[in-house]
């Protein structure tokens, strides 16, 4: 058996988390190769440390005196080190990352030393080898992950070590230049070493026992998922979901490497296991309600649209050239209707509405502000009868008026919107009716 593990943020805030994820990897000889995150914030009013770095290179690339913000973040890392009884010094590090803060090395280069300083410290809490995340994990010039280079460079790297730290969320170009991924990358970060190990199982150990059927902040006490399949997850994740980064699945899915969400907190919690498919029945019909405020509709009317050949393109074209991506577009025999982010509209929406005339020429056009998406999602809802008519009824009770709804060819998902008042109300009508009543 061979594990890879990952601890995020809330599980390496101070000396005493790190103790809690040192108690568990030394409980198992499997958990070989450990990718941390940054520390996170240890209470509430306290401020993490990327968010710290990222405000100290901001005063450095204004040529202004940032020693005062790089010695706090010095002293996060201090208070660990000194907690953990560890001899490390981070000083020369320190003198490094204000040299290249003071030659603006780029704000990816900030971000990242978080993870890297976090990582030294776990290497020799554990007596773990290190390795340097930007000796391993590469991107393309533009950007882009290069996943190819990658996992050839990664695997062989860790094929010649027994156990590892490998710091999460970072890696680099080929000239060198450090480059991040989005916030949360250090999920991917674990996912793409789970691969290059051929690891057998992926745990990622967080501040709550796995998935929850839904949002805490609107649900009291939400029932966990035991099992959820990749595919779920994508679906909930791109809707709001927390706890793993939507990017994280691709890399394990693909070696059919399950992932495991867990409690640094509560290590006897068995936490949500992730999987490419199962036959274990689900606990309820549906796995999951997750959902986003703030989109913006756009109705689209003409009449025969429907056998006007490549009427749809020309409308998404109009999208297109303003480079916004579209969510949904449910449609009608003479109606059309584009989904898209509010914001990201707001400031081009003339633009586009005369790009769609231009090139659609519709007999009318209305759009229709301040809605919401939920998803309600779960393999069960193919074996199941009557599913949407449960959340019709639901919120049918709840006075809520559904403004679209659509359904996936898959059936494992069924898109709502609502308005964004209603979008708390909506998720906890949902949630009775299928979790509440089931108990």
């Amino acid at each position: 058996m061979k594990k890879v593990v990952k601890f995020g943020g809330s599980s390496l805030a101070s000396a005493e988390q790190f103790k809690k994820a040192g108690e568990i990897i030394r409980a198992e000889e499997s958990r070989r190769y450990v990718v941390p995150s940054a520390p996170g914030k240890r209470h509430g009013k306290d401020t993490k440390v990327t968010d710290m770095l990222y405000a100290c290179y901001a005063r450095a690339e204004a040529g202004e005196d940032f020693s005062k913000e790089l010695a706090e973040i010095e002293a996060r890392y201090n208070e660990i080190i000194k907690g953990l009884g560890l001899t490390l010094s981070l000083k020369d590090e320190f003198e490094v990352i204000r040299k290249n803060f003071t030659l603006k090395a780029g704000s990816d280069y900030a971000a990242s030393r978080g993870e890297y300083l976090n990582g030294r410290i776990m290497a020799a809490y554990l007596e773990y080898e290190f390795i340097d995340a930007a000796e391993v994990i590469f991107f393309h010039e533009d950007g882009s992950f290069n996943a190819e280079k990658t996992d050839t460079v990664l695997s062989k790297r860790l094929a010649k070590v027994e156990r590892a730290v490998v710091p999460g969320f970072y890696g680099a170009k080929k000239s060198g230049e450090v480059k991040t991924f989005s916030r949360g990358g250090s999920d991917i970060t674990g996912s793409i070493v789970a691969k290059a190990a051929k690891a057998d199982l992926y745990e990622n150990w967080t501040d709550v026992s796995g998935f929850l059927v839904a949002d805490p902040r609107i649900i009291d006490n939400p029932k966990a998922i035991t099992t959820i399949t990749y595919k779920e997850l994508r679906e909930l994740s791109y809707m709001g979901a927390g706890v793993l980064h939507e990017d994280a699945i691709f890399p394990v899915r693909k070696e059919g490497i399950p992932i495991n969400i867990r409690n640094t907190n509560c290590p006897d919690d068995e936490g949500t296991m992730i999987v490419e498919s199962t036959c274990r029945t689900p606990e309820y019909t549906i796995t999951g309600i997750a959902g986003k405020k703030g989109f913006v509709a756009i109705n689209i009317e003409k009449d025969m649209m429907n056998s006007e050949v490549g009427f749809g393109r020309k409308v998404l074209q109009a999208f297109e050239e303003n480079d916004i991506s579209f969510e949904h577009v449910p449609s009608g025999i003479d109606t059309m209707t584009v989904f898209v982010h509010q914001p990201e509209f707001e400031g081009k929406e003339q633009s586009v509405l005369g790009a769609i005339h231009r090139l659609a020429a519709p007999d009318s056009i209305d759009l229709e502000a301040n809605l919401a998406l939920i998803a309600v999602v779960g393999r069960g809802m193919k074996s199941n009868r009557g599913v949407a008519a449960r959340i019709f009824a639901a919120l049918a009770h709840s006075n809520i008026n559904i403004k679209m709804i659509d359904q996936g060819s898959s059936e494992l998902n069924i898109i709502i919107g609502v308005r964004n008042e209603d979008f708390e109300l909506a998720i906890k009508a949902i949630y009775d009716i299928f979790v509440s009543v089931a108990l």
